[in-house]
């Protein structure tokens, strides 16, 4: 088979690999709908630096949807996995009580949804022995996850990066998570979870399964564009931070790159930077940034600057408010972190005695 085939045959493989896990999405989410309390979620963060707008519409207002539908929630902070493919942990503290400051602000509820963090939990990190043993080297080294974080870190390839994988694997199951909401780029990691978790029912427990094999709830949110045209991201700098004050907001926005052309439109291959613009305040006003582009038409960027800054603004007034409320009293936050901890131990220790029985290792 030449090297064209070998990518062709992969790119089928791929794409008959979507539309299976797209047609379990869409079946999975219509018994959800019909029966939430069937179900149990787990998503999370990294605690690399702040929450932003592409957070917010990318995944924490569907966590907060599911939450209120009756599904039983559940959010990791997954401080371990910074380490896969950095240095340091400075500033990993401040990080942390800055991300439950955020989720709480927009409207997840500690009361109703478990938030806890990796390193305090060690039964779940246990499963990593176990688990590590239902997957081969290849299957770890085919993970496009681990692939692009490896190239955008520069470093060797770690241990720990590559077993990423197995750990999301971990942070799943151990808690019976039966649906995962994620974006296309994140379905490898499901799919491994899934393989994990009938490897071992059918290694260990065949008369009596201990996990399910998750569904991933494929995310309808649009890939938000950060204020440069590029990816939204942390480490370029183009992020609308969901806690930054207003005149934080409008420096930014005021800073971010246009084009020279005057007249508005929105054109996302021809005039990324303007349609980013565009795009966000799009988002956050409900509107269709065509719409919006005719609107303004010939004011040009200062005028589409000027609209994007008061929509934001206006968009993050009630989250920020929230915020700043919530903020201060850091030893409540501190509390529910600890809360979360606590209840996410008895689950995880549960789940590891059930592995421990079924594994025959019990004494």
């Amino acid at each position: 088979m030449t090297d064209e085939q070998q990518l062709t045959a992969a790119g089928n493989e791929m794409s008959a690999s979507f539309l299976a896990a797209k047609k379990r999405s869409d079946a999975t989410l219509a018994k959800l709908e019909a029966e939430p309390g069937k179900f149990t979620m787990l998503t999370g963060d990294r605690p690399t630096g702040r929450l932003h707008l592409g957070h917010y519409f990318g995944s924490i207002r569907e966590r907060v949807a599911m939450q209120e539908r009756g599904v039983n929630t559940n959010i990791i902070i997954a401080d371990y996995q910074v380490i896969t493919d950095r240095d340091t942990t400075e500033h990993i503290d401040d990080n942390v009580l800055n991300l439950v400051l955020d989720y709480m602000a927009a409207g997840i509820d500690p009361n109703k949804t478990m938030i806890f963090t990796h390193s305090a939990v060690p039964a779940e990190n246990q499963l990593m022995l176990p688990f590590l043993s239902l997957v081969t080297e290849a299957e770890l080294h085919r993970n496009p996850t681990v692939k692009s974080e490896m190239e955008a870190s520069g470093h060797a390839l770690t241990g720990l990066l590559l077993t990423y994988p197995v750990h999301q694997a971990c942070d799943i199951l151990f808690c019976k998570a039966n649906v995962v909401p994620i974006g296309k780029d994140n379905l490898p990691h499901i799919e491994i979870t899934r393989t994990i978790a009938r490897r071992f029912n059918e290694r260990y427990a065949k008369k009596n399964p201990v996990f399910p094999e998750p569904a991933a709830i494929l995310s309808e949110a649009p890939e938000i564009p950060g204020l440069d045209g590029r990816k939204m991201s942390k480490s370029y700098g183009n992020s609308i931070m969901l806690g930054a004050t207003a005149e934080e907001t409008a420096k930014l926005i005021k800073k971010s790159p246009t084009d020279s052309e005057r007249r508005i439109t929105f054109d996302p291959i021809a005039r990324p930077q303007v349609s980013a613009l565009l795009t966000t305040a799009g988002l956050v006003t409900g509107r269709d940034p065509k719409e919006i582009a005719e609107e303004i038409g010939d004011a040009g960027a200062g005028a589409l600057k000027k609209y994007v800054i008061d929509s934001v603004n206006e968009f993050l007034a009630p989250h920020r408010e929230r915020r700043a409320e919530l903020a201060k009293d850091m030893d409540t936050v501190r509390d529910i972190l600890h809360d979360g901890n606590k209840r996410a131990n008895a689950i995880a220790e549960e789940t590891l005695d059930e592995v421990r029985c079924a594994m025959g290792m019990k004494y």
